[in-house]
């Protein structure tokens, strides 16, 4: 069956409008289905022949809607309210209400960002909290070639996949008192990753519950910095 992808990337105005502004933009792209996003482009996005690093951020169940403003809530999407010399591309996707992150779309996703910015395709970069922490390990181990380091922040996924991970530094952050998604879940996957040699590191707050997990990792844990110290050899997307 022939399958037919419409992809349509609606801009405030026109793509040459938004270079070198400020602040997050609202954007759409429809690949079967809609997915509304916030865009962030750094300061220095306007150099040319200067491609920038990317972080795509995956938020919590609480944040799904058809509201935008609720995607600032924690994270990077928050981070670059109050700082605009974030060096970073964010792309903050919402999940809309009463579903789940689908791998598929958002790769999709991705795809039509990459396609039309001058993303380095070599430092992009995956996190998510709670239900975009399960999301992150989902997508990162179902499109490994696209990241260049993963952090899953109080999530969970698939420990018999993770071996699609061997090749991608992760640093995953749990609060051992999480009363929302047990800490054994980010325990799981971090055990799977070491039996087969992967560069992974786990951060486990003893005293810390849901939230604290990723107030944490996106605060005092340097999670950022990491990120820029890592960069995918060759990009086959």
């Amino acid at each position: 069956m022939k399958k037919i992808f419409l992809i349509t990337l609606l801009i405030l105005s026109m793509y040459a409008s938004t270079i070198g502004q400020t602040g997050q933009k609202r954007m759409k792209t429809t690949i079967i289905q809609e997915i509304n996003y916030l865009m962030f482009l750094p300061k220095d996005y306007i150099n040319i022949g200067k491609s920038s690093p990317m972080i795509v951020f995956l938020h919590g169940s609480g944040e799904r809607g058809n509201d935008l403003e609720k995607v600032k809530a924690w994270g990077p999407p928050a981070i670059v309210e109050k700082n605009p010399d974030f060096p970073f591309v964010v792309i903050s996707p919402q999940c809309p209400d009463g579903q789940w992150w689908s791998a598929y779309l958002l790769k999709e996703m991705i795809d039509d960002v990459l396609a039309k910015y001058n993303i380095d395709k070599s430092r992009v970069y995956l996190t998510g909290l709670s239900m975009g922490g399960f999301g992150a390990w989902e997508l990162s181990m179902a499109y490994p070639e696209y990241f260049a380091a993963v952090a899953p922040i109080c999530g969970g996924g698939n420990p018999f996949l993770a071996f699609r991970l061997k090749d991608i530094p992760v640093w995953a952050f749990h609060g051992k008192k999480d009363d929302a998604v047990p800490e054994q879940q980010s325990a799981l996957m971090v055990e799977a990753l070491k039996k087969i040699g992967a560069d992974v590191e786990y951060t486990v707050l003893p005293e810390g519950g849901h939230i604290d997990a990723w107030v944490y990792a996106y605060g005092k844990a340097g999670l950022f910095e990491w990120f820029l110290k890592h960069q995918k050899k060759s990009n086959n997307h």
